[in-house]
């Protein structure tokens, strides 16, 4: 097992500076700073905004469960300041901070879940088990019909 360098608590903090450094970024960004042509205020909204929405109650409360699904929403964000930075040279500074909020979400987000999981002595069963434990199953059903 490696050697945590930041305290459980800091992780916390730091995923959740990063997310909600994100949920007030973005519809600053897209709606005020520097509005799309292409999208109506509405669908922006709608696209970048709502979807950070939904891990709120969990993120706020600590929960390592949610930091750990609403990793997959952060990606949105990360492969959204990506594309940015590829098409939209005139918006650099602008995609770096999407960037660097949801790169610091995602990596702290991760480590908090594992480490607070492992506080709480929470584990995901390894796949290994579960297959004998099936095994197992089968076999003392197959054993009873004889």
């Amino acid at each position: 097992m490696s050697k945590q360098r930041f305290s459980t608590s800091t992780l916390r903090k730091m995923a959740t500076f990063g997310y909600l450094g994100l949920l007030v970024y973005m519809p600053l960004w897209l709606l005020l700073l520097s509005p799309s042509e292409a999208l109506s205020p509405t669908l922006a909204f709608v696209m970048f905004v709502v979807p950070l929405l939904l891990p709120i109650k969990g993120i706020l409360q600590g929960n390592p469960y949610t930091f750990a699904w609403a990793n997959f929403i952060v990606l949105i964000y990360f492969l959204h300041s990506l594309t940015t930075l590829w098409v939209a040279p005139e918006e650099t500074w602008f995609a770096l901070i999407e960037l660097a909020l949801a790169s610091l979400m995602f990596f702290a987000g991760a480590y908090y879940s594992k480490y607070r999981g492992q506080e709480l002595g929470l584990k995901i069963r390894k796949l290994k088990e579960d297959l004998k434990d099936e095994r197992d199953a089968f076999e003392k059903n197959e054993n009873s019909d004889k």
